[in-house]
């Protein structure tokens, strides 16, 4: 080793308090090498998602990989985690088919808008962040609904998943069922060879399984004419058609629905990025007597990130749970999260292979993206981990909690199937008279939600 190199080597030692916590410079790399391998693949994921908001895709994917760089490098230098930060997968989809949607339960705001709903959240999650409202609010909402908004969310993202790969399509006698005329489309099989591969991949303990099973989708889908090949390397497109464009005008108009919309992108957020934090860092051994030294700085640095999205064209940024391969692979400082944010800016060439994947095939009357589907589905699979924490012994707990699972994807809008877990929760602790099992915080959104829903109901919205 030289001179240089060992000097650099000796900074990051002291940096990052290597030796404190029995690692290397070599072990960090590796693991920062493996968080990204991970979660590279919202670089691809993401655009296709927020082009059916209307948005550019080349903007989108070069503001992906600037909010999850920037963050996760603070989060290094900052909290010195090895967790890295990017636009949160079930996020990008409240923006997209209900912040932005046109359909029935969407609000159909102009994604400039949306991206001011984000810019607000991101804002309001910086004020709050030291001043322990943050704490109220989390303690707030009961564990059996946190659980549930994440197994909703899931099954958002699955079902938007099959819709886009062809697999399950609209009927007049049920709504939805199994695509019998179109399992055999090419489109359809590229999916589903995406699929298998993928969870094939998943199996075996394969870290980059995602981003494999898409590149796996993107070989079939060219071999088969489902797309075009457009290459894998250029320069980075421009960030101009989203950057700076969030428009507050909508807002005033959507009026008290669009505190709503602020608030609950604010609360997914702290669920999502706590959860992650506190699950990353248990794995990796960072935590003292249950509680996270240094947690203001780590949810300083996502609030900052979600800030960035909503300023350049991303929808909110959270800490990603994929940062737990990174742990398992040794990491333990924030070196780890510096490697994936460097990582993630490198990830900004890539611009001709997000085109090849983003191809769109049309089933019907639905835009679909066959060769994105199986990651939604995939990760669709993964939130439903947390059904097995729902306590189903209790009603009071179990309904409320079955209430928003069903509602989200059943109703294509994961702010009603909130709405209703909150309301139903409110409701049958109080006529149980275990009202203080909820908090006042609970009860109030709870009104919150009944007041969106009887304006919503008056101006049939």
């Amino acid at each position: 080793m030289t001179l240089s190199a060992q000097t650099i080597a000796d900074w990051l030692d002291r940096r990052f308090q290597l030796r404190e916590h029995g690692t290397d410079v070599r072990t960090e790399i590796l693991a920062g090498v493996t968080t990204f391998l991970t979660m590279c693949y919202i670089i691809l994921v993401n655009p296709v998602i927020l082009k059916a908001a209307g948005m550019d895709e080349g903007a989108v994917m070069v503001a992906t990989c600037l909010v999850s760089a920037i963050p996760s490098i603070l989060m290094a230098f900052l909290a010195n985690y090895p967790i890295a930060c990017a636009p949160g997968m079930g996020h990008n989809a409240i923006f997209a088919f209900w912040v932005c949607s046109t359909a029935p339960g969407g609000l159909g705001l102009p994604w400039q808008a949306g991206l001011a709903c984000v810019f607000l959240s991101g804002v309001l999650f910086i004020l709050l962040s030291g001043v322990g409202f943050r704490e109220a609010i989390i303690d707030a909402i009961p564990e059996s609904l946190k659980h549930a908004i994440a197994v909703g969310i899931g099954l958002f993202i699955t079902l938007i998943g099959l819709e886009w790969g062809g697999v399950v399509v609209a009927s007049d006698a049920t709504l939805l069922t199994l695509a019998h005329t179109t399992l055999t489309s090419k489109p359809t099989l590229t999916c589903l060879f995406g699929l298998v591969v993928t969870l094939c991949l998943l199996a075996m303990g394969v870290r980059a399984a995602i981003l494999l099973g898409l590149l796996a989708s993107g070989l079939v889908g060219v071999a088969l004419g489902v797309t075009k090949f457009q290459g894998i390397l250029a320069l980075p497109p421009s960030l101009a058609p989203t950057a700076f464009k969030l428009d507050f005008a909508p807002l005033l108009a959507l009026g008290f629905q669009s505190v709503i919309v602020v608030l609950i992108l604010f609360l997914l957020d702290v669920f999502d990025t706590v959860g992650t934090l506190i699950g990353v860092s248990a794995q990796a051994g960072l935590l003292r007597n249950g509680k996270l030294p240094r947690a203001r700085e780590a949810l300083f640095s996502d609030a900052v990130g979600t800030t960035l999205a909503g300023l350049l064209g991303s929808s909110t940024v959270t800490a990603y749970i994929e940062s737990a391969t990174g742990v398992q692979a040794g990491g333990r400082t924030g070196l780890t999260a510096l490697v994936t944010g460097v990582l993630m800016l490198l990830g900004l060439f890539f611009s001709p292979l997000v085109a090849t994947l983003s191809a769109t095939v049309m089933f019907g009357k639905v835009a679909g993206h066959p060769l994105i589907a199986p990651a939604l589905i995939a990760v669709g699979a993964f939130m439903m981990a947390s059904v097995r924490h729902i306590r189903w012994d209790d009603l009071t707990e179990a309904f409320p909690a079955f209430l928003t699972i069903a509602l989200i994807p059943f109703g294509f809008s994961i702010a009603d199937g909130i709405g209703a877990g909150f309301i139903s929760y409110a409701l049958l602790k109080l006529v149980t008279r275990r009202h203080r099992e909820a908090s006042w915080l609970l009860y109030l959104l709870a009104i919150v939600f009944l007041l969106m829903f009887a304006m919503r109901t008056r101006i049939g919205g």
